[in-house]
């Protein structure tokens, strides 16, 4: 697994070993950023370097890319350095996978590359018209996958996930507004949205997201895009109001910084994850607020 040590990758790896998979995580740091279950190789690199690549899918039978080298706020400000730092490598990988017979599972973004919402929820048919330099990537990423399976074989799966939380989640990180709320309630910082209410965004259970991506591993079709989301959109606003009612009986509060829109964030996003269901058989099944409490319980240990 590509960008295993991180927090979505830390997720997926008991249940790729549940499975039965012998699994193998490559990453850039020299321990893995979250921690990774016994019996699971962990192998410092990147994923630009061309023989380490080659050896890992000789190696092995599937490979999982979820490494990214930016995050869409890094992206706008430099949108050639976040084209050049993912697509070659990628490119070779799929090139690679491709020459080998490995299958890939390609972990794109379901909040970027569809743009703005002509339709909610969103499904894998709607029009693709990303609007940041991050989204624009990965659609690219997305195409050159589905080029290397229609012209050289490439045995491939796409997911497109929402918005991750959960309990391990870093706050702070540039990712993961969730986790950031309530860090800034616990220091009393202010949380900063744009917007009078904030963008609306789908959030997923972090471990009905793992579990969606290996059921996309496992059971997907060849060729296929899942959407992997809960279906249900929420506002920035709406979140800090429903985590008021539960942080406040514990002696937190959080304020809000408001700033201007910015750019490049969608206005909503929700997707729909009918394809998924009813190919693989995975559904959701952690509730917003409950997932929400065992987030905050998590956070305050």
């Amino acid at each position: 697994m590509i960008g295993g040590g991180g927090y979505i990758g830390s997720n997926v790896v008991p249940i790729l070993l549940k499975n039965g998979r012998e699994v193998t995580v490559l990453g850039r740091d020299v321990h893995p950023k979250y921690a990774l279950p016994e019996g699971v190789t962990y192998i410092q690199g990147d994923f630009s370097q061309k023989n380490l690549i080659s050896n890992l899918l000789e190696e092995n039978q599937e490979v999982i890319h979820l490494a990214y080298a930016s995050i869409p706020n890094t992206s706008f400000n430099n949108p050639l350095a976040d084209l050049l730092d993912n697509l070659p490598p990628a490119v070779y990988l799929f090139s690679e996978a491709a020459r080998l017979g490995v299958k890939l599972l390609l972990v794109s973004s379901g909040g970027t590359v569809y743009g703005e919402a002509t339709s909610i929820p969103i499904n894998e048919m709607h029009p693709t018209m990303p609007i940041s330099p991050y989204g624009v990537t990965k659609l690219t990423l997305e195409n050159y996958a589905y080029l290397f399976g229609k012209i050289h074989g490439l045995r491939y799966v796409c997911v497109r996930p929402s918005n991750a939380y959960g309990p391990g989640q870093r706050p702070f990180s540039g990712q993961g507004f969730i986790a950031t709320a309530i860090g800034s309630a616990i220091s009393g910082s202010p949380i900063t949205i744009f917007g009078t209410q904030g963008a609306v965004r789908d959030y997923i259970y972090i471990d009905d997201l793992a579990e969606g991506i290996v059921r996309a591993l496992l059971d997907g079709g060849d060729g296929e895009t899942y959407n992997i989301g809960s279906g249900k959109g929420l506002s920035n606003m709406e979140i800090i109001e429903i985590l008021q009612s539960l942080i406040h009986p514990l002696g937190f509060e959080l304020f809000v910084n408001y700033q201007p829109e910015r750019p490049f964030d969608v206005r909503a996003n929700c997707l729909d994850s009918s394809k998924i269901m009813m190919d693989t058989g995975w559904k959701s099944s952690i509730g917003f607020e409950v997932g929400l409490k065992r987030t905050i319980d998590s956070m305050l240990v």
